[in-house]
C-alpha cells in the first residue's frame, strides 16, 4: 500500500484553510473513491483525473484508490482539487518523484490548485487570491494555471508559478524543468484615473457641498429629487473625490471579491468599489447569503460606495437588513452548517424622488400626488434606517439658465479630492479613523461644541424631536465641516451647517 500527501486549500467565506489531499493505492477490485465531505463537481474529478493521466500518457493504477480531503469535516467545493488529486495519484503510483521534504515546521512547501481538462490541460478555477494570499503568509510556493496567475500574482508576486499542463507541473516537480517564479507585480494601489468629473454638474451647488462633505468624513447620503435633477451623476462622481486604497484596503477588497460569485478581476486591484445594485435586489443580494453564504453588495462595496437609486422601491426587509452593517461596519452570513462574517464598511449613497410622480414642489405645478400617496411612498422608509444616514440634501431641477452658463469657477474632482484628502488625514492624525466611525466616546472626546453651538444643537434637538443618534451622526458631520475649514473646534456655524443637510427630520419637502 502507499500513500502520498499534497497540499491544497479550501475556501470558506474569507478563509482558506489548508487541505491534505491523500492518495492511498491498495490492491483489490478496481474502485475510486474521494471522501472529505466532497461537493458533486469534487467527486466529478474521478473522470477527470481518470482521462487527464491517460491522455497524458501516464498509466492509471488498477487496483482500489481511495482520495481522503482532510480535515474531514470542512466542505470542498470547486474543480481546484483536479491536480492534486492527479499528482497524489502518480506520486502514490511512483510515475513522478516526490518533492523533496519539507522545512522542520512547515506541513507543505508547494500547493496545487487547477481544473484538468480531458486532455491534461489545467483551466483556471474560482477563487484563488484567497488561497494565494494565504499561501504566502505561510511561505508556501503555489502552482496555479496560467488563467489564475494574474489574480494570484497581485497578491504572492513571488511565491506563484503557472503551468498550463499536467505535464509541466510534473517536470516542475521533478527538477527536470522547473517553472518559472512570478515577475514582481506592480501592486501600485492607486485609484484608477477619475473618468467622471465634478466640474461636469451644472448648478446644484448645496448638492456638491453635501458630496464633498460626505466623502471627506465617510458619510452617507441621500439625495431627494426630481428625475434628471442630477442625483446619479452626483453619486458616480463620488469615487473620484475619495482617497487612494492603502495596501491592506486593496488586499481586504480584493478578497471579498474573489470570494464572491463574480469573482476577482485582477485589472481592478487597489480601485475603490462603485456598487449599484438594481432596486429589485434581495436580502441576500444586498447583504449576503445562499446556499454558500456568499457576501452580498454591502460587503462588496466595502471601502468604497453602495449606491441605491430609487430607494423607496427597494423590498421593506431589504432596507432594513442594512442597519446593523450601517452601525458596525461588518455582516454576518449564518446557515444550518456555515457562519461566513464579512466586513462591509461602506460608505451609503442613495437617492429617491419627492413623491410617487416625481413632481413634488416642481415650478410646474403637475403633480398629482395626494398627501396620503406622499406619506405612503415616504412611510418605505423606516424611522431608523433615516437616523442612521448621515445626510439628507434636496437635488432641485435646475432651470435652464443653470444649465446654459457654466459656472466661473467649477470645482473639479482633483480640487475637490484634494480637499478630502487633507480633512481625511487631519481625522487620522487626530482620532485615527473618518468622523463616520467614530465611537460615541471619540464623540465625546473630540465632538465638542462651544456654548453657541450647544445651545443650537440643543433648540434642534427639541424643535424638531431628533433621536440621540440623530443627535450623534449631527456632531459628527459637524466635525467634517470643521475639518474641511481647517477650524479645530466646533461653532454655531458648523452646527447649523449640519442641520441644513438633515432634510427629512426639518420637515423641509
Amino acid at each position: 500500500m502507499a500513500v502520498a500527501r499534497v497540499a491544497c486549500r479550501a475556501q470558506v467565506g474569507l478563509h482558506a484553510p489548508l487541505v491534505q489531499v491523500e492518495v492511498s493505492l491498495a490492491s483489490g477490485l478496481p474502485a475510486f473513491c474521494i471522501v472529505g465531505l466532497p461537493a458533486t463537481v469534487v467527486k466529478e474529478a474521478k473522470e477527470r483525473v481518470r482521462a487527464a493521466l491517460l491522455n497524458s500518457r501516464f498509466e492509471f493504477p488498477a487496483g482500489r484508490i481511495t482520495v481522503s480531503l482532510a480535515p474531514a469535516e470542512l466542505p470542498k467545493e470547486g474543480g481546484r482539487f483536479d491536480l492534486p488529486i492527479a499528482l497524489g495519484i502518480l506520486l502514490a503510483s511512483g510515475q513522478i518523484r516526490a518533492p523533496a521534504p519539507a522545512p522542520a515546521g512547515r506541513e507543505a512547501v508547494r500547493e496545487f490548485y487547477g481544473e484538468l481538462g480531458l486532455n491534461g490541460e489545467l483551466k483556471p478555477v474560482h477563487g484563488l487570491l484567497l488561497a494565494a494570499a494565504h499561501a504566502r503568509a505561510a511561505g508556501h510556493e503555489i502552482i496555479v494555471p496560467h488563467g489564475n496567475a494574474a489574480e494570484a500574482r497581485a497578491v504572492a508576486p513571488q511565491q506563484v508559478r503557472a503551468a498550463g499542463h499536467l505535464l509541466e507541473v510534473c517536470a516542475h516537480l521533478s527538477g527536470a524543468a522547473p517553472l518559472a517564479a512570478g515577475c514582481a507585480s506592480a501592486r501600485g494601489v492607486s485609484s484608477a484615473p477619475a473618468r467622471l468629473d465634478l466640474g461636469d454638474v451644472r448648478g446644484q451647488l448645496h448638492a456638491k457641498r453635501a458630496l464633498i462633505i460626505a466623502a471627506a468624513g465617510a458619510h452617507s447620503l441621500l439625495m431627494i429629487g426630481p428625475p434628471g435633477a442630477g442625483k446619479s451623476m452626483l453619486a458616480q462622481r463620488l469615487p473620484g473625490l475619495l482617497p487612494p486604497l492603502s495596501e491592506a484596503e486593496a488586499l481586504e477588497v480584493a478578497a471579498v471579491a474573489a470570494a464572491s460569485a463574480g469573482g476577482f478581476a485582477a485589472g481592478c486591484f487597489g480601485e475603490r468599489p462603485f456598487r449599484a445594485p438594481h432596486h429589485s435586489a434581495s436580502v441576500a443580494a444586498l447583504v449576503g447569503g445562499g446556499a454558500r453564504a456568499l457576501p452580498g453588495e454591502v460587503s462588496l462595496a466595502h471601502h468604497g460606495v453602495l449606491f441605491l437609486d430609487a430607494l423607496p422601491e427597494f423590498a421593506r426587509p431589504a432596507l432594513e437588513a442594512l442597519r446593523e452593517p450601517l452601525e458596525s461596519g461588518t455582516v454576518a452570513v449564518s446557515r444550518a452548517a456555515l457562519l461566513a462574517r464579512y466586513p462591509a464598511a461602506f460608505q451609503l449613497i442613495a437617492a429617491m424622488n419627492p413623491c410617487p410622480c416625481g413632481r413634488l414642489g416642481d415650478p410646474s405645478g403637475l403633480c398629482g400626488c395626494t398627501p396620503a400617496q406622499v406619506r405612503r411612498y415616504r412611510g418605505r422608509l423606516s424611522g431608523p434606517l433615516l437616523d442612521r444616514i448621515d445626510m439628507q440634501v434636496e437635488v432641485p431641477r435646475i432651470t435652464a439658465g443653470e444649465f446654459g452658463a457654466a459656472p466661473d469657477t467649477p470645482e473639479t474632482t482633483a480640487t475637490a479630492a484634494a480637499r478630502v484628502a487633507r480633512a481625511r488625514a487631519l481625522q487620522h492624525a487626530r482620532q485615527g479613523s473618518c468622523n463616520a466611525r467614530l465611537t460615541d466616546a471619540g464623540v465625546g472626546r473630540w465632538c465638542l461644541a462651544d456654548e453657541a453651538g450647544a445651545r443650537l444643537l440643543e433648540d434642534a434637538m427639541r424643535k424638531f424631536a431628533l433621536s440621540g443618534r440623530v443627535r450623534q451622526r449631527l456632531l459628527k458631520v459637524a466635525r467634517t465641516i470643521a475639518d474641511l475649514a481647517g477650524a479645530p473646534a466646533l461653532t454655531a456655524a458648523h452646527i447649523g451647517e449640519a442641520l441644513t443637510l438633515r432634510s427629512l427630520d426639518r420637515g423641509a419637502f
